[in-house]
């Protein structure tokens, strides 16, 4: 594992976020196309989670959101940001706070 700087890890600007519209890619076997209110701006967010969640699942979940992340084109859709999750054995975990928090939120 390579080391950084706390001055480096200051320039990651990440949210609280919630995710406000969920629908499948339809020519993706994995990707969900999702609409996250991020304190009062909408961004499209496009995450890997087909098959962990269903779009109904993740409707109204409060997740953790990678906000500068530079926007990069998904099966030809714009996503504008990142979402933060594990993966273990059992499957990928949203990252979400603990308790009930609005979005927009930063988080350090």
């Amino acid at each position: 594992m390579e080391f950084i700087e706390y001055e480096d890890f200051k320039k990651v600007v990440m949210k609280t976020g919630k995710i406000i519209e969920a629908e499948e890619v339809p020519e993706s076997k994995k990707l969900i196309k999702m609409k996250v209110d991020l304190g009062g701006e909408i961004r499209t967010l496009v995450g890997g989670l087909k098959g962990a969640y269903s779009p109904e699942e993740l409707v109204g979940k409060v997740v953790i959101v990678v906000a500068n992340l530079k926007p990069k084109k998904l099966m030809g859709i714009e996503s504008q940001g990142m979402l933060l999750a594990v993966e273990d054995e059992n499957g990928i975990h949203l990252l979400t706070p603990d308790k009930e928090t609005k979005p927009g939120l930063r988080v350090w």
